[in-house]
């Protein structure tokens, strides 16, 4: 895996707000907040905020990737330490410098470097001592690049968990060369320049480095008839559709990852990752908080007060409840069990509110049966107000 130049540069876990010591559970519970805020679908037309959501998807790329997040934390370490080790007198940073005059012109000497001459030799392609370490050439296979697409769910099928389809438009590799670049019955050839490196020393004076081949381009190979689809660059834009298993009880703004679904890769390396961002459409009954589900229940005063049994919708079937007498408004009975049945772990419940529902109008009969209950009910709801005592009143001045 390269580091990337951006590495030396961007502090992701600054960018996320998390410590360098964060778990993966808060670096997804920051990044699924910060996402959700800076989303361009949340924010239409402002460019910062587009250019942020982007900023927190790099940093979630990299570290809620295991392998990608231990190299970007080596890539920090070392240059936070100044390339880890030197010998002798080292020059600025504990790095090999050798001055002009002192026995062969000006040199960078990677290999003083410790483990960071790697790093910047790859991102360099710097030659002298750093080169005899056997870097992969341009011409090496490469990993294609992570995509991103989103998926908009049903509340039910969320809950439920469900395999479906999503449909964007990305590079893929050719479906005429399948990846070579040439054309059906041809095949690319070797470099005479570079030999199939896809490298080229070149001395300059004090310095000495290695450039990428200007007539390969970096391949290692030389596409005299190029494929007509691709144009010899062995990818092309196509739409796709890709398969996903979306776990039941998925989180609004959760990310999915398929592996090895993203972008071609280079030189026959292997493709990217594919990650699907989920929005799950909000349920006209049903509410959540994180296994459990929530619903209101209306009952009427008679049921409230004399006590009653009442069916509840749950995500399946229904089940019957029992009013207490003298249930209040806003009372929540949990039913074990019923919410969301995650694929590891024990299940949600149900949590059911009860809402006294008061008629905005009443018929003649109605109206005369609540009337003759009024001099029955002689207890005082608000006597606890001490509302008949004037607020800020006689203090004894």
């Amino acid at each position: 895996m390269a580091p990337q130049r951006e590495w030396f540069d961007k502090d992701y876990y600054k960018v996320l707000g998390v410590p360098t010591t964060a778990s993966e559970k808060d670096i997804t519970r920051a990044y699924r907040k910060l996402a959700k805020e800076h989303h361009p679908d949340a924010n239409p037309g402002n460019a910062a905020a587009e250019e942020r959501f982007k900023e927190i998807s790099t940093a979630y790329d990299v570290l809620d990737d295991a392998a990608k997040r231990k190299e970007y934390d080596e890539v920090r370490q070392m240059v936070a330490t100044g390339g880890g080790r030197s010998s002798g007198a080292p020059g600025p940073g504990g790095f090999g410098f050798q001055p002009p005059g002192a026995g062969g012109g000006f040199r960078f000497d990677t290999d003083d470097a410790g483990g960071i001459g790697d790093l910047l030799g790859g991102l360099f392609n710097r030659g002298g001592a750093g080169g005899r370490r056997g870097r992969p050439s341009a011409a090496s296979p490469r990993r294609g690049d992570d995509l991103e697409t989103e998926l908009h769910l049903d509340f039910v099928d969320a809950a439920h968990g469900v395999t479906t389809t999503v449909r964007f438009t990305a590079d893929a590799v050719c479906s005429v060369c399948h990846g070579n670049g040439a054309r059906p019955g041809t095949a690319p050839t070797t470099c005479p320049t570079c030999g199939g490196s896809g490298q080229i020393a070149n001395d300059q004076g004090m310095f000495s480095f290695s450039q990428v081949c200007p007539q390969c381009a970096g391949r290692g190979q030389i596409i005299e008839d190029p494929c007509p689809q691709c144009h010899g660059s062995g990818v092309e834009k196509r739409a796709r559709e890709v398969k996903v298993r979306i776990p039941a009880g998925v989180d609004d703004g959760q990310r999915i990852r398929v592996k090895g679904r993203g972008a071609a890769g280079a030189n026959g390396g292997p493709s990217g990752d594919l990650y699907v961002i989920v929005h799950v459409n909000p349920h006209r009954i049903f509410g959540r908080k994180g296994k459990d589900l929530t619903v209101k229940v209306p009952v009427t005063f008679v049921e409230a007060a004399l006590g009653a049994e009442v069916k509840v919708p749950t995500l399946d079937s229904s089940v019957t409840l029992k009013v207490q007498p003298g249930t209040q408004p806003g009372k929540t009975v949990r039913v074990r069990g019923r919410g969301i049945v995650p694929p590891k772990g024990a299940a949600g419940d149900l949590l059911v509110s009860f809402d006294v529902a008061v008629p905005e109008k009443l018929d003649a009969a109605q109206r005369a049966a609540v009337e003759a209950l009024a001099p029955v009910f002689t207890t005082n709801p608000r006597a606890h107000l001490d509302a008949d005592i004037p607020v800020g009143g006689d203090d004894g001045a």
